[in-house]
Parts: structure tokens; C-alpha cells; sequence
């Protein structure tokens, strides 16, 4: 028997009241603010309200989850120190650059034959390509994508996430990889800036920074990939949507390497941001809904799955490669 409540947009398995799904929702959510719940089991977490009792805040989540990795983030710059983030960054340019316009490339060419419809497989190309739903929630409006076309795009991406951080840091161990080159894979490899954070950290603080830097890095590419998309879909009218938020992740850096006093309050900040990530990845994870797993489809799946594996293969041979 499943318990419903209209307009919330989700099903749950257990018939439970409205107030009894609130307090399990808050009890969790409390929970993955301590340092007892780790980031892939606040993930799986979310995952089990999403099937079992439901989101009470669904409709809020997307908001929740977008401003709450941003603060996330920018609260983690006070840990790193801005010299090793350049370097980090200068290292990973070239993986960026080949890894963007090559899933990009794949993908419009894959969906073609797969029968993904146009915008779907472009929305796909450009979340796996860049940065996961950042991407898609930018490049959506350009394209004029209907609600099912981003919701499909959107639930791709966040499945392959989930599966990412949990996978990721048991291939790395396996592989006996350095805190450096696992930072830079999983910068690659995984779509969206929480899951990049999530996996890193279990790698330690030099995976994080390198993971971290990268990821954002690679953000700035939706830019340029807007412009582009503004131009071969014809739609001038188009708003650029700009991470404005890297810009304080920089000035949280700065602030960290030049100005002494920060030090000492910094391990603070950076606790409190972890918290705040590993809170983030249990309402993504609460999004994950049974409604929109239905709404995926195979082929647009398939697509996904194929970009992800490519890119994840090609990006740890480079990365092994280049450290070698």
C-alpha cells in the first residue's frame, strides 16, 4: 500500500501521516550534520526517504540543494590555499578542455543513433560533459527544454552520481591511487560538484583541493558552452546563467593564504561547510523519487551510462598516464 498526498509529486511505500514523514525527514537531515554519517551514506539515506516514506519539502529541494552546495563550497575555499589550488588547476586545464568538446562531440553523435530526442541528448551531453545539473539548469532555458526533457536529464544525471560516489573511492583505493590523481578524476569523471566533493573527501584534504579546484574550473566552461548553444539553437533571447559563487570560492582562498588571522578560525568553517555538503548530497538523494526514476526511459539512460563510462575510462587512463 502506498501513501500519497496530492501536489507534492511523489509516492511513498510506507503509510505513514504527513507529520510522522516530517520528523523522520528532520531526524536524518539532523543526523547528516554530525560527523557520524559520512557523505555516500547521507546519499543513500536520502535515497531511502525518497522510495519509502517521500520528500514533505519536495517542491522546495532543487532551491535547497542549489544554494546550499554553494555556501557548501565556498566554505570549503577557507581550507585551501590558493598557490596549490593554481597549480591544481593549471594541471587539470588540458583534461578539461579535451574531456568537454570530447563528451560533447560523443554525445550529439550517440543520441543521433540512439534515437535520444535532440534536446534531451544535448541536455545529457552538457551535464556529463561539464558539471551535471549546474549544466543542465543553465543550458535548459536556451533551448527552450520542456519540464520532461529536463527532468529526464536531470534524473540521469543525479542516478549516475550516486553511483559515482560510492564507486568511485573503492576503484581508487583499489587502483592504489594518489590522493592528487584521484582528485583529478573524480574532477573529470563524476558530473556534479557535490559528488566530485563527496568522493574526494574520502580520498583526504589534498584529493579535496585538487578535486574541488578542478571541478570548479570546469564549471566556468558553461559560459562558453551557453554562448555556443545560444548560437546553434538560434534563440538570442537566452539568459547566460554565470556561477557567480566561484568568485567567492576565490576570495575564500585568497582570504585563507594571505590573511593570518582567518587561520585560526578556518578548520571551523571548513567542518561546518563539510556538514553542509554531506547535508546537501541526503536532499539530493530525497529528490530521487520513484516518479522520477520512472521518468528516465532506457534509451536517454543508455546514453548516459555509455557518456559516463567513456569518459570515466579515458579520464583515468590520462590521469595515469600523465602522472606515469
Amino acid at each position: 500500500m502506498t501513501d500519497e498526498k496530492p501536489g507534492n509529486g511523489y509516492m511513498s511505500l510506507l503509510p505513514v501521516s504527513n507529520a510522522t514523514r516530517k520528523i523522520i525527514f528532520f531526524i536524518l537531515a539532523l543526523l547528516c550534520l554530525t560527523t557520524w554519517i559520512s557523505p555516500p551514506v547521507a546519499l543513500l539515506m536520502g535515497i531511502l526517504v525518497a522510495q519509502l516514506t517521500g520528500h514533505p519539502y519536495i517542491r522546495h529541494n532543487k532551491r535547497a540543494t542549489s544554494l546550499l552546495l554553494k555556501i557548501s563550497v565556498v566554505g570549503l575555499g577557507f581550507g585551501m590555499n590558493i598557490h596549490s589550488a593554481l597549480r591544481a588547476g593549471t594541471d587539470g586545464m588540458l583534461f578539461t578542455i579535451v574531456s568537454i568538446f570530447g563528451t560533447l562531440i560523443l554525445g550529439i553523435f550517440l543520441a543521433k543513433i540512439l534515437g535520444v530526442e535532440k534536446k534531451t541528448g544535448y541536455l545529457i551531453s552538457s551535464g556529463t560533459a561539464i558539471c551535471g545539473g549546474s549544466a543542465i539548469a543553465a543550458i535548459s532555458p536556451i533551448l527552450n527544454a520542456d519540464e520532461r526533457q529536463i527532468s529526464v536529464s536531470l534524473g540521469i544525471v543525479f542516478i549516475l552520481n550516486s553511483i559515482a560516489l560510492i564507486l568511485f573511492p573503492l576503484i581508487g583505493h583499489a587502483l592504489n591511487l594518489s590522493p592528487v590523481q584521484f582528485g583529478l578524476w573524480s574532477a573529470i569523471a563524476i558530473h556534479d560538484t557535490s559528488s566530485v566533493v563527496g568522493a574526494a573527501s574520502r580520498f583526504g584534504p589534498e584529493a579535496l583541493e585538487v578535486a574541488t579546484t578542478v571541478k570548479l574550473v570546469r564549471a566556468l566552461w558553461i559560459i562558453p558552452l551557453a554562448i555556443a548553444t545560444t548560437i546553434l539553437f538560434k534563440n538570442r533571447n537566452a539568459k547566460i546563467s554565470i556561477p557567480y559563487f566561484i568568485g567567492l570560492f576565490i576570495i575564500a582562498m585568497l582570504l585563507n593564504t594571505y590573511i593570518p588571522i582567518i587561520h585560526s578560525i578556518a578548520p571551523s568553517i571548513v567542518l561546518v561547510a563539510k556538514a553542509g555538503l554531506t547535508l546537501t548530497l541526503f536532499l539530493i538523494g530525497a529528490g530521487l523519487s520513484g516518479k522520477v526514476l520512472a521518468n528516465v526511459g532506457a534509451k536517454p539512460f543508455v546514453l548516459g551510462i555509455i557518456l559516463w563510462i567513456v569518459i570515466s575510462l579515458v579520464a583515468l587512463w590520462g590521469v595515469l598516464v600523465y602522472s606515469s
